[in-house]
């Protein structure tokens, strides 16, 4: 049976939050017609969704529709019960969660983080904001069907809603997931079953999920759909499947936007990622393999479980910046004498791992001197480019060699926006078929 049930409003929205646990590696089925949903039909699959098709209709009617549908798909198995709503805040929210609080029973509470961060949706100080905008003063104001004039989030929600409904806002989750945690069970104890939480980034997000994990209270996820990805992600490990193909990053720049992507990609998809200590591969030869060998071993030792693995220099951060004076004297090199030490350490993991795991077939570098590094060491005769994936990232294919046909993506260190890796292993992805 599914792990998660995800109850949509409408058809889209249901799509929008499959496609975003899908990413993850869950198979996730949608299903329209509550008369054909027989257990066979969707025992293989980690997450369900179904849409009611009641953002504009009648509350009683919403609620009817999504007890209905709760009743049906509830089961002891479920992890994860979502909410899905409209992510700037139309429909019948209060109705529709109070269903599913009833549906589920008295000790279930929701949480809800209705912040979409990569499509301009937050919520800061209790109100919520469209690209910066408060939603009343946007077009979703004069909405022919649902028109919503009220930014407020928990302010709709106690217009909506039979239950009392509480508040945590960003200064409170400035203290952490431990009084996070706190902060839940004592509103809940206080008679609040409805819990609406500021929300501005990704981290906001994991902060939240974790603080609710931490409590141990039966939750629902109520939230445009990134909300509830991110509590699967923590309490769903995905059905094992037969891999394809898989996705290794290699990343060696220590460009500040590179750790942002990183960051980004690390939160948005479920990888794995090993930190590889790049002194130790200017170090003698023995700590060099050594060092080599461990990154290749951690890797390998977990590929089977993920579909995208992750290389990444610790140079990445600034305290792990090695200066590379004292080594330029030792080995009376220059310092791209130096640093190729480093980057032809990270291509030896990269030809050994695709070496061991035939399995892997995409391939991502960040960096131009590492991406050369690599092509040498996988004797590559070039590159047979296929498309721009974003300014100054291009896909191709490797051309001759063992390695031919491998997938690559090359992108510098400095380009691109916050979400430039995440977007270049997507297309990755998408090419592979995973």
């Amino acid at each position: 049976m599914p792990q998660c049930v995800v109850i949509a409003d409408d058809l889209t929205g249901a799509n929008a939050t499959g496609v975003l646990l899908k990413k993850m590696d869950y198979q996730a089925y949608t299903v329209m017609n509550s008369e054909r949903i027989e257990p066979s039909a969707i025992s293989d699959c980690d997450c369900v969704l179904y849409p009611t098709d009641s953002r504009g209709v009648d509350s009683q009617i919403a609620y009817d529709r999504v007890q209905s549908i709760c009743e049906l798909l509830k089961d002891d198995e479920v992890k994860v019960y979502s909410k899905r709503i409209d992510s700037t805040l139309r429909g019948n929210l209060g109705s529709e969660t109070d269903a599913m609080l009833d549906c589920l029973g008295e000790d279930y509470v929701a949480i809800v983080a209705p912040c979409f961060p990569s499509s301009g949706r937050i919520v800061i100080g209790g109100y919520m904001l469209v690209n910066g905008l408060p939603l009343h003063k946007t077009d979703i104001a004069i909405d022919p069907k649902t028109p919503v004039k009220v930014s407020e989030a928990a302010v709709l929600f106690k217009e909506q809603s039979k239950y009392q409904v509480s508040s945590i806002y960003m200064k409170d989750m400035m203290h952490g997931v431990h009084y996070l945690s706190y902060l839940l069970n004592t509103y809940v104890a206080e008679g609040s079953r409805i819990i609406v939480c500021d929300c501005v980034t990704q981290e906001d997000l994991d902060l939240i999920a974790d603080a609710v994990i931490a409590s141990k209270l039966k939750t629902v996820a109520v939230d445009p759909g990134v909300f509830t990805a991110t509590l699967a992600r923590k309490l769903i490990v995905p059905t094992e499947r037969e891999t394809k193909s898989r996705i290794l990053a290699v990343v060696g720049s220590v460009n500040p936007h590179t750790q942002k992507q990183m960051e980004e990609l690390w939160l948005s998809q479920k990888t794995y990622n090993v930190f590889v200590k790049t002194q130790e591969l200017l170090e003698d030869e023995g700590r060099r393999k050594a060092e080599i060998e461990r990154v290749v071993r951690e890797i390998l030792s977990k590929c089977s479980r993920n579909v995208v693995s992750t290389v990444t220099g610790d140079g990445i951060y600034p305290e792990n910046r090695i200066d590379f004076k004292p080594y330029m004297e030792r080995y009376g090199a220059t310092m791209d004498e130096v640093t190729g030490l480093i980057n032809s350490g990270l291509a030896e993991i990269t030809y050994r791992i695709f070496k061991e795991e035939p399995s892997f077939r995409g391939l991502y570098t960040s960096g131009g001197d590492v991406t050369v590094s690599v092509c040498e060491r996988f004797q590559t005769a070039g590159l047979s480019l296929a498309d721009e994936v974003l300014p100054l990232a291009a896909y191709g294919q490797f051309l001759k060699g063992e390695f031919e046909g491998v997938h690559i993506i090359t992108k510098g260190g400095s380009q691109g926006g916050s979400d430039a890796i995440n977007r270049c292993i997507t297309y990755l992805r998408e090419k592979l078929y995973i």
